[in-house]
């Protein structure tokens, strides 16, 4: 009877020493909803068209999900989110085993300049350059499979900067 104490003891206090650490919301220090972020629509400098926009919009549902920031979607937020997208490549993975030259998967990336303010002082909170990557598998048509692959890049990017806006302390 003894063991089975000792051993009770033992495990539950493993057990909620493994929860020490864990820190429930924001680990920003901003309380949960307490500020309201305005994305405005991201500026696309590339070739691929509707990156901007898939980017933008993938970024506010990112941000709503999260539950940091409280999504201002009519009017001004307390913090604007703009950002610039500088740059599109797609590099080659593998090629086929009848073609050297001919790939068979590409990985997309792209590099967004983000820039945060707040709104009443005007104060830059970020300036930085954030990076995502989406893999594609060509099949029979390279732009469709681009095509399919956008909404992946954007959310990647999408991710990429919300981690920065949530978990980062400015």
């Amino acid at each position: 009877m003894r063991a089975l104490k000792f051993f009770l003891l033992c495990f539950a206090t493993a057990t909620f020493a493994g929860c020490a650490s864990y820190h429930l919301g924001a680990t920003n220090g901003v309380v949960q909803g307490d500020q309201s972020v305005e994305v405005l629509p991201f500026n696309n400098q590339t070739l691929q068209p509707r990156l901007g926009d898939a980017l933008t919009q993938a970024l506010r549902e990112r941000l709503q999900v999260d539950g940091t920031y409280h999504l201002a979607k009519h009017g001004a937020g307390d913090v604007i989110v703009t950002g610039v997208i500088r740059f599109y490549a797609r590099e080659s993975l593998g090629a086929t085993s009848t073609d050297a030259a001919s790939p068979v998967d590409y990985r997309v990336g792209a590099t967004v300049h983000v820039t945060v303010r707040e709104r009443i002082s005007g104060r830059l909170l970020l300036d930085k350059e954030v990076k995502g990557h989406a893999l594609v598998d060509i099949g029979s048509d390279l732009a469709s499979a681009e095509r399919q692959a956008l909404p992946l890049l954007a959310d990647d990017l999408a991710s990429n900067i919300a981690e920065q806006l949530t978990e980062k302390a400015w």
